[in-house]
Protein backbone atom coordinates (compact mmCIF):
# COMPACT_ATOMS: atom_id res chain seq x y z
CA UNK A 1 0.00 0.00 0.00
CA UNK A 2 1.47 3.36 -1.03
CA UNK A 3 1.83 6.36 1.25
CA UNK A 4 -1.07 8.83 1.36
CA UNK A 5 -1.38 12.50 2.36
CA UNK A 6 -3.44 14.03 5.18
CA UNK A 7 -6.61 15.79 4.08
CA UNK A 8 -5.98 19.21 5.57
CA UNK A 9 -2.25 19.94 5.83
CA UNK A 10 -1.05 17.38 3.23
CA UNK A 11 1.55 15.67 5.44
CA UNK A 12 2.85 12.41 4.02
CA UNK A 13 1.41 9.41 5.87
CA UNK A 14 3.81 6.53 5.40
CA UNK A 15 2.11 3.20 4.87
CA UNK A 16 3.28 0.10 6.71
CA UNK A 17 6.28 -1.38 4.90
CA UNK A 18 6.79 1.72 2.69
CA UNK A 19 9.77 4.08 2.39
CA UNK A 20 12.47 1.63 3.42
CA UNK A 21 15.58 3.72 4.13
CA UNK A 22 13.67 6.97 3.53
CA UNK A 23 11.84 7.42 6.81
CA UNK A 24 14.31 10.01 8.05
CA UNK A 25 13.94 12.29 5.02
CA UNK A 26 10.14 11.97 4.91
CA UNK A 27 9.81 12.58 8.65
CA UNK A 28 12.06 15.65 8.49
CA UNK A 29 9.97 17.04 5.63
CA UNK A 30 6.78 16.45 7.61
CA UNK A 31 8.28 18.23 10.64
CA UNK A 32 9.25 21.18 8.47
CA UNK A 33 5.69 21.36 7.16
CA UNK A 34 4.36 21.26 10.73
CA UNK A 35 6.70 24.15 11.57
CA UNK A 36 5.38 26.06 8.58
CA UNK A 37 1.77 25.44 9.65
CA UNK A 38 2.20 26.54 13.27
CA UNK A 39 4.71 29.38 12.88
CA UNK A 40 5.47 30.10 9.24
CA UNK A 41 5.48 33.74 8.04
CA UNK A 42 4.58 34.94 4.54
CA UNK A 43 4.72 38.49 3.19
CA UNK A 44 2.38 38.58 0.20
CA UNK A 45 2.19 41.46 -2.28
CA UNK A 46 -1.39 41.82 -3.50
CA UNK A 47 -1.00 45.12 -5.34
CA UNK A 48 -1.53 44.02 -8.91
CA UNK A 49 -3.69 40.89 -8.78
CA UNK A 50 -5.81 38.54 -6.69
CA UNK A 51 -3.82 35.73 -5.10
CA UNK A 52 -4.67 32.03 -4.77
CA UNK A 53 -2.66 30.23 -2.10
CA UNK A 54 -1.94 26.51 -2.27
CA UNK A 55 -1.23 23.62 0.08
CA UNK A 56 0.58 20.87 -1.82
CA UNK A 57 1.11 17.25 -0.89
CA UNK A 58 4.31 16.83 1.10
CA UNK A 59 5.88 20.13 0.01
CA UNK A 60 6.38 23.64 1.37
CA UNK A 61 3.41 25.80 0.27
CA UNK A 62 2.47 29.44 0.75
CA UNK A 63 -1.05 28.64 1.98
CA UNK A 64 0.24 26.57 4.89
CA UNK A 65 1.92 29.52 6.67
CA UNK A 66 0.35 30.55 9.96
CA UNK A 67 1.10 34.29 9.64
CA UNK A 68 0.39 36.20 6.43
CA UNK A 69 1.02 39.92 5.95
CA UNK A 70 -0.55 41.52 2.88
CA UNK A 71 1.43 44.34 1.26
CA UNK A 72 1.43 46.64 -1.75
CA UNK A 73 -0.63 49.56 -3.04
CA UNK A 74 -3.93 48.12 -4.22
CA UNK A 75 -4.87 48.84 -7.83
CA UNK A 76 -8.35 47.28 -7.44
CA UNK A 77 -10.40 45.32 -4.92
CA UNK A 78 -8.29 42.29 -4.01
CA UNK A 79 -9.15 38.77 -2.89
CA UNK A 80 -6.77 36.22 -1.36
CA UNK A 81 -8.08 32.65 -1.56
CA UNK A 82 -7.06 29.50 0.29
CA UNK A 83 -8.21 25.99 -0.72
CA UNK A 84 -11.46 24.43 0.43
CA UNK A 85 -11.23 21.37 2.74
CA UNK A 86 -8.33 22.66 4.85
CA UNK A 87 -8.85 23.24 8.57
CA UNK A 88 -6.35 25.60 10.15
CA UNK A 89 -5.86 28.94 11.89
CA UNK A 90 -4.37 32.04 10.30
CA UNK A 91 -3.03 35.31 11.70
CA UNK A 92 -3.48 37.88 8.92
CA UNK A 93 -2.29 41.50 8.79
CA UNK A 94 -3.24 44.30 6.43
CA UNK A 95 -0.06 46.14 5.51
CA UNK A 96 -1.44 47.41 2.20
CA UNK A 97 -1.96 50.97 1.00
CA UNK A 98 -5.55 51.47 -0.13
CA UNK A 99 -5.10 54.97 -1.67
CA UNK A 100 -8.03 57.36 -2.15
CA UNK A 101 -9.88 54.68 -4.14
CA UNK A 102 -10.50 52.77 -0.88
CA UNK A 103 -10.16 49.34 -2.46
CA UNK A 104 -11.17 46.35 -0.35
CA UNK A 105 -9.14 43.33 0.75
CA UNK A 106 -10.91 39.99 1.32
CA UNK A 107 -9.51 36.71 2.68
CA UNK A 108 -11.62 33.66 1.82
CA UNK A 109 -11.79 29.99 0.91
CA UNK A 110 -12.42 29.04 -2.72
CA UNK A 111 -16.19 28.56 -2.19
CA UNK A 112 -16.76 30.79 0.86
CA UNK A 113 -17.45 34.48 1.40
CA UNK A 114 -14.60 35.03 3.83
CA UNK A 115 -13.80 38.23 5.75
CA UNK A 116 -13.17 41.73 4.44
CA UNK A 117 -10.29 43.31 6.35
CA UNK A 118 -10.59 46.79 7.85
CA UNK A 119 -7.69 49.08 6.92
CA UNK A 120 -4.52 48.43 8.97
CA UNK A 121 -6.15 45.61 10.95
CA UNK A 122 -4.72 42.38 12.32
CA UNK A 123 -7.11 39.42 12.51
CA UNK A 124 -7.17 35.92 13.96
CA UNK A 125 -9.26 33.71 11.68
CA UNK A 126 -9.68 30.04 10.92
CA UNK A 127 -10.78 27.91 8.00
CA UNK A 128 -13.41 25.33 8.88
CA UNK A 129 -12.95 23.64 5.52
CA UNK A 130 -15.74 25.66 3.93
CA UNK A 131 -15.30 29.29 4.93
CA UNK A 132 -13.05 31.70 6.80
CA UNK A 133 -14.38 32.58 10.26
CA UNK A 134 -13.22 35.59 12.27
CA UNK A 135 -12.19 34.98 15.89
CA UNK A 136 -10.77 38.38 16.84
CA UNK A 137 -9.59 41.63 15.30
CA UNK A 138 -7.12 44.32 16.30
CA UNK A 139 -8.57 47.38 14.63
CA UNK A 140 -6.57 50.00 12.82
CA UNK A 141 -7.54 53.60 12.08
CA UNK A 142 -8.44 54.90 8.64
CA UNK A 143 -8.25 58.65 7.93
CA UNK A 144 -10.61 59.84 5.20
CA UNK A 145 -11.53 63.23 3.71
CA UNK A 146 -14.01 61.90 1.13
CA UNK A 147 -17.18 59.86 0.85
CA UNK A 148 -16.59 56.26 1.85
CA UNK A 149 -18.29 52.86 2.18
CA UNK A 150 -17.42 51.25 5.50
CA UNK A 151 -16.64 47.62 6.26
CA UNK A 152 -17.19 45.83 9.55
CA UNK A 153 -14.76 46.95 12.30
CA UNK A 154 -13.66 50.13 10.50
CA UNK A 155 -12.44 52.93 12.80
CA UNK A 156 -12.78 56.09 10.73
CA UNK A 157 -11.12 59.44 11.40
CA UNK A 158 -13.23 61.70 9.19
CA UNK A 159 -12.16 65.15 7.98
CA UNK A 160 -15.10 67.36 6.98
CA UNK A 161 -13.20 70.64 7.29
CA UNK A 162 -13.44 71.29 3.53
CA UNK A 163 -16.88 69.85 2.80
CA UNK A 164 -19.67 67.68 4.17
CA UNK A 165 -19.04 63.93 3.81
CA UNK A 166 -21.06 60.73 3.64
CA UNK A 167 -20.09 57.34 5.05
CA UNK A 168 -22.22 54.41 3.90
CA UNK A 169 -22.70 51.57 6.39
CA UNK A 170 -21.94 47.96 5.36
CA UNK A 171 -24.65 46.19 3.38
CA UNK A 172 -26.34 43.09 4.90
CA UNK A 173 -24.66 43.45 8.31
CA UNK A 174 -24.52 40.68 10.89
CA UNK A 175 -25.38 41.10 14.56
CA UNK A 176 -22.40 42.64 16.34
CA UNK A 177 -20.92 44.37 13.31
CA UNK A 178 -19.37 47.70 14.31
CA UNK A 179 -18.17 50.95 12.73
CA UNK A 180 -16.52 53.80 14.66
CA UNK A 181 -16.75 57.46 13.60
CA UNK A 182 -14.39 60.20 14.84
CA UNK A 183 -14.44 63.91 13.95
CA UNK A 184 -10.87 64.59 12.79
CA UNK A 185 -11.00 68.42 12.74
CA UNK A 186 -13.92 69.29 14.99
CA UNK A 187 -15.93 70.29 11.94
CA UNK A 188 -19.04 68.08 11.91
CA UNK A 189 -21.05 71.11 13.01
CA UNK A 190 -20.12 73.30 10.04
CA UNK A 191 -19.85 70.47 7.49
CA UNK A 192 -22.08 67.61 8.57
CA UNK A 193 -21.32 63.91 8.42
CA UNK A 194 -24.13 61.86 6.91
CA UNK A 195 -24.19 58.17 7.79
CA UNK A 196 -26.10 56.38 5.01
CA UNK A 197 -28.08 53.39 6.29
CA UNK A 198 -27.56 51.19 3.20
CA UNK A 199 -30.83 49.31 3.64
CA UNK A 200 -30.73 48.84 7.43
CA UNK A 201 -32.38 50.92 10.14
CA UNK A 202 -30.38 53.35 12.22
CA UNK A 203 -31.72 53.93 15.76
CA UNK A 204 -34.94 52.09 14.77
CA UNK A 205 -35.54 54.48 11.88
CA UNK A 206 -35.38 53.92 8.12
CA UNK A 207 -33.48 57.19 7.73
CA UNK A 208 -29.89 58.25 7.35
CA UNK A 209 -28.15 59.71 10.42
CA UNK A 210 -26.84 63.28 10.16
CA UNK A 211 -24.11 64.15 12.67
CA UNK A 212 -23.91 67.90 13.26
CA UNK A 213 -22.03 68.29 16.55
CA UNK A 214 -18.35 69.18 16.52
CA UNK A 215 -15.94 66.70 18.09
CA UNK A 216 -18.23 63.68 17.97
CA UNK A 217 -16.68 60.22 18.42
CA UNK A 218 -18.90 57.15 18.66
CA UNK A 219 -19.41 53.56 17.56
CA UNK A 220 -22.49 52.11 15.88
CA UNK A 221 -23.22 48.42 16.41
CA UNK A 222 -25.76 46.38 14.46
CA UNK A 223 -28.35 44.78 16.76
CA UNK A 224 -31.21 43.40 14.66
CA UNK A 225 -33.50 44.24 11.76
CA UNK A 226 -35.82 46.36 13.90
CA UNK A 227 -33.36 48.55 15.78
CA UNK A 228 -30.69 48.24 13.14
CA UNK A 229 -27.57 50.24 14.01
CA UNK A 230 -27.43 51.75 17.50
CA UNK A 231 -24.90 53.60 19.61
CA UNK A 232 -22.67 51.03 21.26
CA UNK A 233 -22.44 52.94 24.55
CA UNK A 234 -26.20 53.66 24.66
CA UNK A 235 -27.77 50.33 23.67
Amino acid sequence: MASTFSTSQKFELIATGEKAGLWGATTNTNLQLVEEAVGGYLSLNVASSDQTLTISNGASSNGRNMIIKFTGTLAANRTVTVPDSIEKMYLIEDGTTRSTSDYTLTFKTASGTGVTMPVASKMVVYSDGTNIVQLSVEKGYHSIDRNYTAVNNDQLIIDTSAAARQVTLPASPSVGNEVTFIDAKGSFGSNNLTIARNGSNILSSASNLVVSTNGEAFTLVFLNATRGWAYKDKV
